[in-house]
């Protein structure tokens, strides 16, 4: 038997440490995943956006680099005292030069107004398909998740992209151009020496920067954990509320989120105490570098080799060397960042589901409705017991029980029939078809499904029963309704079919939940009819009229009954057996009564409980006058 897979890696769990190749290796596996996903992006006008966009930000550098000897020649002009047009000029060409500043300042806005559409839909396409995929995942997976958390993650790195193809597309290419064009510039106007001065003050500027981030990424990451396990104790204390106030741990819940955000607080002092640590280091570089620049123009001046108006050029140059400096600075420390924040959900996307369809997976053909297991075993992740040579049919267009005792395997049978896992070994077929040949999709099409706690959406009671078929008439609605025997109370309700069901519907009774869930079965109309203890929480008389809408929705169609009370099964068609994962019996209630083996001993224990021995319920699939 070969062992289960291993499960997948929690997204809310730490990542393992890195150095500085693995957290390159994650920037250059971001860029390539947003530079592919902007290049499938099908949007109209995408290919025209981004070039305006990328034109703009290159002419901004352009006249950001420019403008400045304009103005050093007006200056220039002005301080040599020509003839009377000298103002005039001046004014003139401080008038350019303020509009070319302009210019500059302006196409930053203009081109993020023509992005945006790129971006948003960028983010709307990874948001998702994150989403799409997470759902796709296997049961496995989700059995290991926070809730929270795994939100978080999404969140995060949705937010991310947009950062990151601002940055890519109009920040690194178009500073590095920038910078080489200022060097140009200083070189050929004022000499080689300035140059000099702005290309040192950029390499160390740039060394301290990459060290001191590198540096403090270690709490960049230690923040979002932080961040990550107090949503999750947020998200999973707010679900549990009733059995928090049931227990009166409303203080104890409140003690354990604040040392979460304690955590939290702590992780981001440290961050951000390092990121001062980066900024001054960075101010002190780039204020030598202009105080060696000033210095050097002011030699020259004293020399007459320079004018005062170059004096103010030199100033400027760097000053607007100085924006696009602080943004690579920037840019280099939030994509490391930004990277972190996309990794998970990188990872995310990378899990790969334990049940995939097959390539050549067919569409499920059912037409009866036959449930057969053929030698089927399977066991759970770190546990010891599972199914084992588990063989039995379930008959189309008839009832079958499958009963026993707590962990016997009886839940794993309907995972397995609904494909949430493969088997390790044996077949589980409907109508003869292998569920490892078809598709997911179709299989969960010819199932329907009531639990013992149907979880419903905070929506409308509309939307929670047309769940089973969105595209219902409203004719339709009502017809199922009545057959759950919900209708009359969705009459009664002043907001009717548009009353709201509250979080996992605790606006609802549990009967009234079960009718819904019902409801929603019956309008979905599936071949077979999956009841998991579906009364078994209800009180008698509740549980009375919820059989009788199963009655109802199990009638001409193959049912499969999980259930603890043998009272409500007593009259199935086929009973099947189940003990430590292996079938020990199966046949109708009156034969394995007289057998006198392990069902016997189960309904005699219920018979002897306080309130096991009250009258047969009726039983699904069953009319009244069949009961004995």
């Amino acid at each position: 038997m070969r062992p289960a897979p291993k499960p997948p890696a929690d997204p809310a769990a730490p990542p393992a440490a890195s150095n500085g190749d693995s957290d390159t290796a994650s920037i250059r596996d971001a860029i390539g995943r947003i530079l592919k996903l902007v290049g499938g992006l099908d949007a109209p006008g995408v290919r025209i956006r981004i070039g305006a966009a990328l034109a703009l930000t290159l002419l901004g550098k352009v006249i950001a680099v420019l403008s400045p000897l304009v103005l050093a020649d007006g200056i220039n002009r002005l301080s040599a005292g020509d003839a009377g047009g000298v103002v005039p000029l001046f004014t003139g060409l401080v008038l350019f030069w303020a509009a070319l500043r302009f210019a500059s300042t302006a196409g930053p806005q203009i081109r993020d107004a023509i992005f945006a559409p790129v971006s948003e839909e960028a983010q709307r396409r990874a948001g998702a398909g994150v989403f799409s995929h997470v759902h796709s995942l296997s049961v496995r997976f989700h059995q290991s998740k926070r809730t929270g958390a795994l939100y978080r993650t999404i969140e995060r790195g949705v937010r991310a992209i947009d950062f990151l193809l601002r940055f890519l597309g109009f920040n690194i290419a178009p500073t590095v151009i920038e910078l080489a064009l200022a060097a140009a510039v200083l070189s050929w106007k004022y000499g080689p020496e300035f140059a000099a001065i702005a290309a040192a003050t950029v390499v160390v500027y740039a060394w301290i920067t990459f060290r001191i981030t590198n540096w403090r990424l270690k709490y960049r990451r230690e923040m979002n954990e932080r961040d990550s396990e107090a949503a999750g104790r947020a998200v999973d204390s707010l679900l549990n509320f009733e059995t928090v106030k049931s227990f009166a741990a409303e203080a104890r819940e409140s003690e354990r989120f604040d040392r979460a955000l304690a955590s939290y607080a702590k992780a981001a002092v440290q961050a951000n105490t390092s990121l001062v640590a980066l900024n001054m280091a960075q101010g002190f570089v780039m204020n030598v570098g202009l105080a060696a620049m000033v210095a050097g123009a002011g030699v020259m001046v004293t020399g007459g080799r320079m004018g005062a108006g170059d004096i103010t050029a030199v100033i400027l140059i760097m000053l607007n060397l100085y924006a696009p400096l602080n943004i690579l600075g920037m840019a280099y420390r939030e994509i490391k960042q930004s990277s972190i924040d996309m990794e998970k959900m990188f990872a995310l996307l990378d899990e790969k589901p334990d049940v995939a369809d097959a390539p050549d997976a067919a569409r499920l053909n059912a037409r009866a409705g036959e449930v057969r297991f053929e030698r089927v075993s399977f066991f759970h992740e770190g546990r010891d017991q599972g199914l084992s040579e588990v063989t039995f049919v379930a008959p189309a267009g008839r009832t079958t029980a499958i009963v026993g005792p707590s962990g016997a395997g009886k839940s794993t049978v309907l995972k397995l029939i609904f494909r949430f896992y493969d088997p390790a070994s044996g077949e589980v077929r409907v109508d003869g078809q292998d569920l490892r040949t078809v598709t997911q999709a179709s299989l969960r099409e010819a199932l329907g499904l009531v639990p013992q706690d149907v979880v419903l959406f905070n929506d409308t009671l509309r939307f929670n029963i047309s769940y089973g078929r969105p595209d219902a008439t409203q004719e339709e609605l009502d017809d199922a309704a009545r057959r759950a025997q919900l209708f009359d109370f969705i009459e009664r309700l002043p907001q009717g079919w548009e009353t709201k069901v509250g979080e996992r519907g605790l606006k609802l009774s549990g009967g009234e939940k079960q009718r819904v869930g019902i409801a929603r079965v019956i309008l979905k109309d599936p071949k077979i009819l999956i009841l998991d203890e579906a009364t078994s929480s209800l009180d008698s008389r509740t549980e009375a009229e919820v059989q009788a809408a199963l009655e109802e929705a199990s009638r001409g169609r193959t049912t499969i009954v999980v259930a603890h009370r043998l009272s409500t099964i007593a009259d199935a068609d086929k009973i099947v057996v189940l003990k430590d994962g292996v079938v020990v019996e199966e046949g109708g209630h009156a034969e394995l009564v007289a057998r006198d083996g392990e069902y016997a001993e189960l309904w005699r224990r219920q018979a002897e409980e306080p309130f096991g021995a009250t009258p047969p319920y009726r039983t699904v699939g069953k009319s009244p006058e069949s009961m004995t």
